[in-house]
């Protein structure tokens, strides 16, 4: 499954609850909860540059599937990650939480879970709003 695209967030449920058990300061919380980010994704085979822009700072992470990489989140804390291919889903583990995405028609559903309690949970659906047409 070919993720490149730019997407738009347009329907975030628990975000909030989410973010607060995995640890991000309430200035990140309270910014992400008035901000819809844009995700610019270029995939080249199994390799991902993965681009999270808002008005207050631009995120940039790579990482290759199946690798670890390093990235860093909202608040500067760096962590290690790996993400793999499952089922035409793209699957990223952490320490604390994991999160697969998934294409389903015009939009990516993105659903995060704590890796020791799934009741806190984020469900994220993002809109393409550029994406390249699969050549039939």
């Amino acid at each position: 499954m070919d993720f490149s695209g730019t997407w738009k967030v347009y329907s975030e449920e628990n975000l909030e609850g989410f973010l607060k058990v995995v640890g991000a300061p309430e200035m990140v919380i309270k910014m992400r909860k008035e901000v819809k980010p844009v995700l610019v994704i270029e995939q080249k085979g199994q390799d991902f540059t993965y681009t999270m822009k808002t008005p207050i700072c631009t995120k940039v992470h790579s990482f290759s599937l199946g690798k670890e990489s390093e990235m860093t989140a909202a608040d500067g804390r760096k962590f290690k990650c790996i993400v793999r291919e499952e089922n035409g889903k793209l699957v990223a583990e952490t320490e604390k939480f994991t999160s697969v995405r998934e294409i389903q028609g015009d939009d990516m559903v993105e659903v995060s879970g704590l890796n020791y309690y799934y009741f806190f949970y984020l469900l994220l659906r993002l809109r393409g709003i550029q994406r390249k047409k699969p050549v039939q």
